[in-house]
């Protein structure tokens, strides 16, 4: 009986540093999605610009995979990504945005003193849109198939790096399948 009281603190000590180093291991910006594998949800979000279409869900039924990202003129990783967003357009990436919790001239502005990667934009100055799809904070970028099914959530700025390891693959694995 005492060499089994002996043990038993010894291997749930084992079992929670087991516990411990998994966690480790694990990459904090995968940020689990339940959107991922499914449609976008019906959304309509007011044009940034006044005169501009808007953006809504059935942007992204067109055919083709497609870029949703997910930013503020505020955010400082925003501003990292940005360069890399416009180097992708540049390259024929199709990429949709929305500006999220902020006004709307905000972020207008922002586009027009930096560059516009984006096809369209949507504003969404409450939050409302990017919390129905799940976005705990800026920049988040989402992969959308040609049929509007979310097929991967990156959390953070959009790199090179970001681009050619992962983001890249996926979207020319897309552009393949029917």
């Amino acid at each position: 009986m005492k060499r089994i009281l002996f043990i038993l603190p010894v291997v749930g000590f084992a079992v929670l540093l087991g516990v411990f180093f998994a966690g480790l291991g694990r990459d904090p910006r995968a940020l689990p999605s339940a959107f991922v594998g499914k449609p976008l949800p019906a959304f309509q979000a007011p044009p940034v610009r006044e005169g501009d279409a808007g953006l809504s869900n059935t942007d992204f039924q067109r055919g083709e995979p497609v870029l949703l990202n997910v930013f503020a003129s505020w955010c400082g990783p925003c501003r990292v990504e940005h360069p890399v967003l416009m180097r992708l357009r540049a390259q024929g990436v199709a990429i949709h945005g929305l500006d999220w919790k902020e006004d709307a001239a905000a972020g207008a502005k922002w586009l027009v003193d930096n560059g516009d990667p984006y096809i369209r934009v949507g504003s969404d100055p409450t939050g409302r849109t990017g919390i129905e799809f799940g976005v705990a904070g800026v920049p988040e970028t989402f992969v959308i198939d040609r049929h509007g099914k979310v097929r991967y959530r990156h959390v953070g700025a959009v790199t090179s790096d970001v681009w050619e390891t992962k983001l890249r693959p996926l979207m020319e694995e897309l552009r393949s399948e029917p």
